[in-house]
C-alpha cells in the first residue's frame, strides 16, 4: 500500500490518528477524512470537485485540458488540507480515467509534484475495494455489487462476508450517453453482450444488487422525491425493478430545471441522470436481480476495510459506531453496555436482530443529556433516525428512535415517521426497552454501581426489582413511578425486594 506521511501529529492536538483518501475518480475527484475506531471511523471532512476526468475519453481517448486544470486545482486543495487537518496516513487513488487516456501521466506528474504518490487502480483492484465497501457496511450481503463511475462498471459477487467473483467493463456513466445516442436498443445489446461474454448473465439469480456510486445515489435521491419518503437516508434504501423503469420515463419528460430543483440532488449529476437509469434497468433484467439496495459506502471505504484484520472485520459496525458515539457524548462510559445487561432478563424472547438494536439503543441512552429537557425525546429520535449508521435498515432505525424517545421522557406515544417505517408490534417492543432503560437511569442515576448491584426479574405476573438492603434508599418516589410505568406496559405488576 502506499502513503504519504506528514509531520506527526502533537498528542495533544490530535488524540486520535486520522486517515485519508484522495480518490481521482472519472466523475469527480474527493478526499475525505477518516477519524475514530478502526472498524468503522467517522467521517471528518467530505470534500468533492467535479471534474469530469472521462467525459469525452470515448471519442478522444484523452482528458480534456480544462478538465487536467479542475483536477490540478482540486488536488493542490486537497494536499493542503490533509497537511493542515495533520494526517497521519494519506493514500491517493485513480480509477478508470487517468488509468485508460493517454495523458493520464499528465495528472499523475502533477501529484507527484504536490506530494502524492498515487496508486492507479486496475479494473479488479477497482471491483475488489467496492465490494469490500459493501461488505464493511452490509456484513450480510448476498448479492452483486454494481460500482458506477465516470468510466467503467465493475461488477462484484459478495456473500458470506467475501469478495467472490468481479469483472470490469467500460460502462461508465460518462460513456453510457454516446451509446445510446447511437440508437434505441443499443445500449441493451452492448451490455448484454458483454455480460455474456464474461459469464454474468444471470448471474443476479434473484438476488439484489447493491448500488455503489453517486450516479446511481442521485436515482434513489429521485425515487425517495416522487415516493416522499419520510426518511431521507441513502444507505440501506431499496428500489424494484418496476421503480427503475418508471423513473426512466420521469427522467425522460421533465425538465433538467425541476431534477435539479430537488432537496439533496446534486446538480453534477442531473445530466447523466436518465444514462444511469438506462444502464441499471438494463443491468437488473440481464442480471435478472430482483431489487436494488443502495451502499453509502464503496471504494474508498472498502480501500480501509482491506487493512483490517480477521479479527476486526467480524465486529459489528453498527454497535462499533454506536458504542463509540455513546462514549463520546455520554455521561459514563460504561454505561450503556450495563444498561442493556440489566434490563435483558425481561426481554429474553427478543431475537437476535431484536436484541442487537436493543443494545444500540441502550449505548445511545445517554447522548441527549445535554440537551434542553423539552427536547431530549426529539434528539433521540433525531439521533436514531438520522445518524451516519450502517449496518441498519429504516425499521430498525425506527425501533432504535422510539425506545431512545421513551427512555429520555417522550412516553408511550409514536412520534411522526415511526409508524410508516416499523410495524406496531416492533415499536410496542420498543417502547417497553425505553421504560426499562428509563427505570435504569433513574435508579442508577446513570451510575454503574447501583446497576451492578441489583437485578430485574420477571416471572409472567410480577416484575420484580431487586436491590440490596443498603441501596433500599435508592427506591424514591420517581424510581417507583418509573417501575410502575414499565410493569404496567407488560402487563405485569411492580414489586421492589431487598
Amino acid at each position: 500500500m502506499a502513503t504519504l506521511l506528514f509531520r506527526k501529529p502533537k498528542p495533544d492536538v490530535v488524540a486520535e490518528p486520522r486517515t485519508a483518501i484522495i480518490d481521482i475518480g472519472s466523475n469527480s475527484i474527493r478526499l475525505v477524512v477518516y477519524q475514530g475506531p478502526e472498524r468503522l471511523p467517522a467521517v471528518l471532512f467530505n470534500e468533492k470537485v467535479m471534474a469530469g476526468l472521462g467525459r469525452g475519453l470515448a471519442e478522444t481517448g484523452m482528458i480534456a485540458e480544462s478538465a487536467l486544470e479542475v483536477a490540478s486545482e482540486a488536488l493542490a486543495r486537497f494536499a493542503a488540507v490533509a497537511s493542515e487537518m495533520e494526517v497521519t496516513r494519506l493514500r491517493t487513488v485513480a480509477t478508470a480515467a487517468v488509468r485508460e487516456a493517454s495523458n493520464g501521466h499528465v495528472l499523475l506528474e502533477t501529484a507527484r509534484g504536490l506530494g502524492l504518490h498515487v496508486e492507479l487502480l486496475s479494473g479488479e483492484q477497482e471491483a475488489t475495494a467496492a465490494g469490500q465497501g459493501v461488505l464493511s457496511a452490509i456484513p450480510d450481503a448476498d448479492g452483486i455489487v454494481g460500482d458506477l463511475g465516470g468510466g467503467s462498471l465493475e461488477l462484484v459477487r459478495v456473500s458470506g462476508g467475501k469478495v467472490r467473483e468481479r469483472v470490469s467493463f467500460p460502462f461508465g456513466v460518462l460513456r453510457i450517453g454516446a451509446i445510446r445516442a447511437k440508437g434505441q436498443g443499443v445500449l441493451e445489446r452492448q451490455v448484454f453482450k458483454a455480460l455474456k461474454e464474461a459469464g454474468w448473465v444471470g448471474k443476479g439469480n434473484g438476488l439484489p444488487l447493491y448500488l455503489v456510486g453517486g450516479s446511481w445515489r442521485a436515482l434513489a435521491r429521485l425515487d425517495m422525491y416522487l415516493n416522499s419518503y419520510p426518511l431521507p437516508v441513502i444507505h440501506q434504501y431499496s428500489m424494484a425493478p418496476a421503480a427503475i423503469a418508471r423513473m426512466g420515463r420521469t427522467i425522460s419528460h421533465v425538465p433538467k430545471s425541476w431534477l435539479r430543483a430537488i432537496p439533496g440532488l446534486s446538480t453534477g449529476r442531473v445530466s447523466t441522470l436518465g444514462d444511469a437509469a438506462a444502464l441499471l434497468a438494463t443491468l437488473l433484467k440481464h442480471l435478472q436481480a430482483e431489487a436494488t439496495i443502495v451502499s453509502a459506502f464503496g471504494l474508498r471505504e472498502g480501500l480501509l476495510y482491506g487493512l483490517l484484520d480477521e479479527t476486526l472485520r467480524a465486529e459489528d459496525p453498527l454497535i462499533v459506531a454506536a458504542r463509540d458515539e455513546g462514549q463520546r457524548h455520554g455521561r459514563f462510559a460504561e454505561h450503556g453496555d450495563l444498561l442493556d445487561r440489566w434490563i435483558a432478563p425481561l426481554f429474553t424472547q427478543d431475537s437476535p436482530g431484536q436484541a442487537r438494536l436493543r443494545l444500540m439503543a441502550c449505548l445511545l441512552a445517554d447522548v441527549g443529556w445535554r440537551a434542553n429537557p423539552e427536547f431530549r425525546a426529539e434528539r433521540g429520535v433525531e439521533i436514531a433516525l438520522h445518524g451516519n449508521w450502517v449496518a441498519i435498515d429504516a425499521r430498525g432505525r425506527a425501533v432504535v428512535a422510539q425506545a431512545l424517545f421513551t427512555s429520555l421522557g417522550g412516553g408511550t406515544m409514536i412520534p411522526a415517521p415511526l409508524d410508516t417505517l416499523a410495524s406496531a408490534a416492533d415499536l410496542k417492543r420498543a417502547v417497553s426497552w425505553g421504560l426499562a432503560m428509563r427505570l435504569g437511569q433513574r435508579l442508577g442515576g446513570g451510575l454503574a454501581g447501583p446497576l451492578q448491584r441489583s437485578h430485574l426479574s420477571d416471572d409472567g405476573e410480577v416484575v420484580t426489582l431487586n436491590v440490596t438492603p443498603d441501596d433500599l434508599a435508592l427506591y424514591g418516589d420517581a424510581v417507583e413511578r418509573r417501575h410502575a410505568a414499565l410493569a404496567a406496559a407488560l402487563g405485569r405488576e411492580p414489586i421492589v425486594t431487598a
